[in-house]
């Protein structure tokens, strides 16, 4: 089945017009949800950041849409408190979500003063997290002493069935390496030649058969100059580097190198286009790359408008 989903931008909306959008996205024919999971937006002019986990809660039960998000488990949040809260919201909604976990952005994790660790550790402490989760999941009992500590951890109140478990990736190496361990793969959006390499090592890595789902940042207007002078203002972090994105500790060291970005350098990064035959056939290729699921993660101006012209034009196409 392919699943045309709507994403919610904690970045750029508070949080009860996101559940509002959420309500009029299932209205118009989106078949599931996900959402960002920040501390901070990406720049302060960006404006929001809800907190994921409470508003999950509240778009679960104000839709029938399945929902999920990604976070980093082990620094802002710790492993057990994850498990505990995605118990919860699967407990109380079965079969309707699904969590996806990273490495993380100093962004949102170093506010608890930690030294933001390098990615070899931080892929060492994702690695154990996981496993903790994956066991307080399964009812153990769990002290673990090596780069995440838990004492004595047992979750009461578990669901029927844990949810699934995806791996967040945004290359072709970490997309190999979650392979080995993830129920699944979330990525976003890439050209088509990124997007094979993405798969191929995450099948090769052991993740053949296992469901993958991406988000893609999108832009439409009825005009394209528009379309693209409201992505550019609004989601200029699309052409920043990843060692920039991952490491800044705070939204006001990004927004000086995201104000040097111009809108052409953001081709090839988002999917911008008025055009909604064209947004449909950049949906068609990710499900014929492997994909099972695509969050369409809307970058523009008009939410309302977006939702609804994907609606008559764009869900039908696919």
């Amino acid at each position: 089945m392919k699943v045309v989903g709507w994403h919610a931008s904690h970045e750029l909306y508070p949080p009860s017009e996101l559940l509002r959008l959420a309500r009029r996205a299932e209205g118009a024919g989106f078949t599931a949800g996900m959402c960002s999971d920040h501390f901070h937006p990406w720049t302060p002019q960006q404006g929001e950041s809800g907190f994921a986990f409470s508003w999950l809660g509240a778009a679960l039960q104000a839709t029938r849409l399945s929902f999920g998000n990604v976070c980093c488990p082990f620094m802002r949040y710790h492993p057990a408190v994850v498990a505990q809260a995605a118990a919860t919201l699967a407990e109380m909604f079965p079969g309707r979500y699904w969590l996806a976990v990273g490495t993380g952005q100093a962004l949102n994790e170093s506010i608890t003063g930690w030294a933001w660790p390098t990615k070899a550790e931080r892929r060492a402490r994702l690695r154990e997290a996981v496993d903790v989760i994956r066991a307080l999941w399964a009812g153990e009992t769990v002290t673990h002493t090596e780069l995440v500590t838990v004492t004595d951890a047992k979750l009461y109140t578990r669901p029927a069935a844990p949810p699934l478990l995806f791996g967040a990736a945004l290359t072709a190496e970490t997309a190999e390496w979650v392979g080995s361990w993830a129920d699944g793969l979330l990525t976003v959006g890439h050209e088509p030649d990124g997007r094979r390499a993405v798969v191929e090592a995450f099948r090769r890595g052991g993740g053949a058969g296992k469901p993958m789902v991406v988000q893609a940042a999108v832009g439409y207007a009825p005009d394209e100059d528009e379309a693209w002078r409201d992505a550019h203002a609004r989601w200029p972090v699309a052409g920043l580097g990843q060692d920039l994105l991952q490491d800044a500790p705070t939204p006001d060291q990004i927004a000086g190198p995201a104000g040097k970005v111009r809108a052409e350098d953001l081709r090839g990064k988002l999917r911008v286009s008025a055009d909604l035959a064209r947004h449909a056939e950049w949906l068609r290729g990710d499900f014929a790359a492997g994909f099972g699921a695509v969050y369409l993660h809307f970058v523009g101006r008009g939410p309302e408008r977006f939702i609804d012209a994907f609606a008559d034009h764009v869900l039908p196409a696919c």
